[in-house]
């Protein structure tokens, strides 16, 4: 992810966000339909229940964010960890419908926003608490999707940054002005 200056705390935020997202979704393409629903034991989240969960948690805490508290009556958190949608389409869709969620929301705040106070679970927090709340949550799980990806996929594994052993040739071609810099 290339750094760009900005003194806009959202901004900045907003950008990690959709990085992870960015990364989380491009392993997710290196799956099969299958490898989405394998679990590597039974106390383990395979990736399509990882991606329910956090569709579920943008969708409840980002919904009428400023107004209403975050853990709404409709979740059922629970149930994020059961029986994903079945098909890579179906699952797409909701993972997709919790990020458009919760992107909206945020771009919608301004910095002002960020002193104001939300709930969450009945617990007071300002919107920049809330904000960095999920900025620790939405990359830990995108982190885990990548893992499994990476096992699942193993030798036919395509790095999403540096692969190994090429950082040499790598910087070499930054500063050439070959490549751009992650």
């Amino acid at each position: 992810m290339a750094l760009k200056v900005t003194t806009s705390y959202l901004e900045d935020t907003l950008g990690v966000f959709r990085h992870y997202k960015k990364l989380a979704e491009a392993a997710i393409g290196q799956l099969s339909d299958e490898q989405l629903y394998i679990s590597l034991d039974p106390e383990m989240n395979s990736v399509a229940v990882i991606m329910k969960h956090m569709a579920g948690n943008m969708r409840s805490r980002w919904s009428d964010f400023l107004t209403s508290d975050g853990e709404k009556e409709w979740r059922n958190r629970d149930a994020e960890f059961e029986d994903p949608p079945k098909s890579r389409m179906e699952l797409l869709a909701h993972w997709e419908s919790g990020w458009r969620t919760f992107l909206t929301s945020v771009s919608s705040l301004t910095e002002a926003d960020l002193a104001r106070r939300v709930t969450i679970r009945g617990e007071e927090h300002s919107v920049l608490q809330a904000i960095n709340r999920q900025l620790a949550h939405y990359p830990y799980h995108c982190g885990q999707i990548i893992f499994l990806a990476k096992h699942l996929q193993h030798e036919h594994w395509r790095s999403l940054s540096v692969p190994r052993g090429a950082s040499e040739e790598f910087n070499r071609r930054v500063a050439a002005g070959e490549a751009s810099q992650r």
